[in-house]
């Protein structure tokens, strides 16, 4: 479908079941016809937004994680030299139980641009530097340890070391940062793609921890316990972008089971549900978005404006 719309995507962290999740949604928008004009992931959302942005054919990458192993993602070090680190060396550089190498590798088998600059359509990803704590958007560079950069749970995963300073999981900050692109490249629509876990009381952690694994949900749920402001938990939510600039902000939970780390089994399904539920929720709305989303979509008159935002207007 042609049209004058600039619509940018925002994919948020999330986990493997993120993977899944945001490339069965961008594959929902290639279905529909929406084209992208820039796009910013954090975590599960930068390795799927690498893959795309890069232009790689996103239906070869959907069969390469039906068939992804464990070892291609999570290499967590043998018993043995977790303890010899502990015990031995008291715990000195030890800074994660695997590395990034083997999901890197697997990144790069699949990417048609190696870096940012080359990319089809402005691409940005968040993480945050170990060293001074600051929040930073990658905009240029090497894809891979950016990608990669944002995806470094702690704990999990050892830190990503560019140009000399260390970075992890952009989730820690901000789950789905959408101030990268709007109102920077000029957006008349932003679709943000919200999958990451909803928060649970006490009971469901308690019966979480009883199941393999269990330190991740500890880390899940303080990765996760922000609210973003554009949360509804109605599964197709609209808004402005609180800046002022008028863009309109279209957000997206999809309802998806659960899938526990590192498992994958049952992640093609979760691909498929959001697909289905990205393009059924959005296909009524598919004339506003790729003609005039500003003034065509069912928008509040005006967004709060004392929310604190930092969309940079250039």
């Amino acid at each position: 479908m042609s049209g004058g719309a600039r619509i940018g995507v925002v994919l948020s962290s999330g986990g493997i079941r993120g993977v899944y999740a945001h490339t069965g949604f961008l594959l929902a928008l290639e279905q529909l016809g929406l084209p992208i004009a820039a796009l910013v992931g954090c975590s599960a959302g930068a390795v799927v937004g690498g893959i795309a942005a890069s232009g790689a054919d996103l239906r070869a990458w959907s069969r390469a994680l039906a068939r992804v192993q464990r070892a291609e993602f999570w290499t967590p070090d043998p018993l043995w030299r977790f303890f010899w680190r502990i015990a031995a060396r008291r715990g000195r550089g030890y800074t994660g139980l695997s590395g990034t190498e083997a999901a890197g590798a697997f990144c790069r088998r699949h990417l048609a641009a190696a870096r940012i600059e080359d990319c089809r359509y402005p691409f940005h990803t968040l993480a945050v530097n170990l060293g001074s704590g600051a929040k930073t958007m990658f905009s240029g560079g090497e894809l891979v340890p950016r990608m990669l950069a944002s995806a470094a749970m702690p704990v999990l995963y050892r830190p990503v070391a560019i140009e000399g300073e260390l970075y992890c999981d952009g989730a820690l900050l901000e789950l789905a940062p959408m101030d990268a692109i709007c109102c920077r490249h000029r957006l008349d629509a932003l679709i943000i793609h919200h999958v990451a876990a909803r928060r649970a009381g006490t009971p469901e952690l308690l019966r979480r921890l009883q199941e393999p694994w269990s330190l991740f949900a500890i880390l899940e749920r303080l990765l996760y316990r922000q609210r973003p402001w554009y949360l509804s938990e109605a599964p197709l939510g609209f808004h402005r972008c609180p800046c002022g600039c008028g863009a309109a902000v279209v957000v997206l939970e999809p309802r998806l089971p659960e899938l526990r780390w590192p498992l994958t089994e049952g992640g093609p399904e979760i691909e498929t549900a959001a697909s289905a539920q990205a393009e059924t929720l959005l296909r009524p709305y598919l004339e506003a978005l790729s003609s005039d989303p500003r003034t065509r979509l069912p928008l509040p008159a005006a967004e709060a404006r004392s929310r604190k935002t930092s969309c940079e207007r250039t």
